[in-house]
C-alpha cells in the first residue's frame, strides 16, 4: 500500500510549488499555519489557495470553540470546493469530545478531518462518530508524543487495525519531525503523511549510499574550516 504525502503549509507560493508535484498528494493547514502564512481574512485567502489547488485534497480547520459556531463554519469551508476536507479538533479548548459534531456532518456527507488525536481511544471515539460511507481522515499527531518521549507507533498500529476494513477512512501521520518519519508510516501502512515543505525536500537523499554520506560530510568540515582560516 502506498503511504500518501501531504505537505503541511498554508503559504501561498509554497502550496502553488508542490501542487505542481507528483510526489505530494494533499495538503493539511491549520489556524496557526494561516497565520503565520499572514493570511488576513480567512476565507478570502483559502479560496486564493483554492484557485491553485482545486485537485489535490487539502483541509481548512474550524477555529470556533462552541458546537454551534464550530458548524456554522463547517458548512462554510464545506462549499469552497469538493477537494476541501473540513477539519474538526477531536475536543474543544474545555476538553469536550467533539462527537456531536462530527456525526453530524459525517452524516451528512462533509468530508473531515479529525486533528489534535493523541490516543487510541480517541481514534476509537472518532471512528465510532463517523458514517463509513463518508470520506474522512483522523490526524494523529505522532512527533508531538515523540517530543515528549512517547513511542507513537503503538497507537498507530491499533488505529490502522480499527480502521484499515474502511477505505472512506485514513490514517494520517501529522507533526512529521524528520524524513525517517516516512519510513516508519510505510513500515506500518499508515495510509497518509503530511510533511513540512523541508522534509518533503529531504525525500530525494533517499537510497544514498553511507559511504557518500561520509564523503559529503568530510567534505562539508574541511570547507568550513577553509572558510575560517582555522590554524594549529
Amino acid at each position: 500500500m502506498k503511504t500518501k504525502i501531504f505537505c503541511d503549509i498554508a503559504d501561498y507560493e509554497t502550496i502553488k510549488f508542490f501542487n505542481n508535484k507528483s510526489i505530494v498528494d494533499g495538503f493539511t493547514t491549520n489556524p496557526s499555519l494561516m497565520r503565520l502564512a499572514g493570511a488576513k481574512n480567512y476565507k478570502n485567502y483559502s479560496n486564493k489557495i483554492l484557485k491553485i489547488c482545486n485537485k489535490k485534497p487539502i483541509s481548512f480547520e474550524v477555529f470556533a470553540d462552541n458546537f454551534k459556531d464550530m458548524l456554522k463554519q463547517a458548512y462554510e469551508i464545506n462549499s469552497w470546493g469538493k477537494n476541501v476536507y473540513v477539519k474538526i479538533p477531536v475536543v474543544n479548548s474545555k476538553g469536550i469530545f467533539t462527537g456531536p459534531v462530527i456525526k453530524k456532518l459525517s452524516n451528512q456527507g462533509i468530508k473531515l478531518n479529525i486533528t489534535a488525536v493523541y490516543t487510541f481511544e480517541q481514534t476509537k471515539k472518532i471512528y465510532k462518530s463517523l458514517n463509513k460511507k463518508t470520506k474522512s481522515i483522523i490526524s494523529i499527531f505522532a512527533g508531538r508524543m515523540a517530543d515528549k518521549g512517547k513511542d507513537p507507533i503503538p497507537i498507530f498500529k491499533k488505529s490502522i487495525s480499527l480502521t484499515k476494513k474502511n477505505k472512506n477512512i485514513e490514517i494520517l501521520w501529522a507533526s512529521t519531525r524528520e524524513v525517517y518519519n516516512y519510513t516508519q508510516a510505510k513500515q506500518i501502512n499508515c495510509n497518509i503523511i503530511t510533511m513540512p515543505p523541508k522534509v518533503i525536500n529531504q525525500i530525494s537523499g533517499f537510497g544514498k549510499s553511507f559511504q557518500s554520506m561520509t564523503l559529503d560530510t568530510v567534505k562539508g568540515f574541511l570547507t568550513d574550516s577553509k572558510k575560517s582560516r582555522f590554524n594549529l
